[in-house]
């Protein structure tokens, strides 16, 4: 038996008794995936497993998780500089009452959060 043969225009290759396919995914961009690529990730591996499925073999899954962080980081501080304006978390409070303006800050941070995992992270 040949050790590699070509079938349908896919490259196998012999290992014991089986032919196996030789996939070449290309060169591949390579991105650092934060939190929210991550929580993005392990979702669409349990809930999405066919876009996972698609973007895995298509070798675009990693540029996706990056464009997924990229997107939820923006909307959370685009979320937290208009809810603090809405709330009144100024500089001004924060001199003269820090505890207050702590609070405020990390009631807001959560409250972004929340939705851009809702809607960018989870969908």
């Amino acid at each position: 038996m040949e050790k590699y043969i070509t079938k349908n225009g896919i490259k196998y290759e012999l290992r014991g008794e089986q032919y196996y396919p030789m996939f070449d995914l290309g060169e591949q961009a390579t991105y650092e995936i934060g939190k929210y690529g991550h929580l993005h990730l392990k979702f669409i591996k349990k809930h999405r497993r066919g876009t996972y499925t698609t973007l895995l073999t298509e070798g675009r899954l990693n540029e996706h998780l990056h464009n997924i962080d990229v997107q939820a980081r923006e909307q959370i501080e685009s979320y937290i500089a208009q809810l603090a304006l809405k709330m009144g978390a100024t500089e001004n409070l924060k001199a003269t009452d820090p505890m207050r303006w702590v609070q405020m800050m990390n009631n807001i941070k959560v409250a972004a959060e929340e939705t851009v995992l809702k809607e960018v992270v989870y969908k």
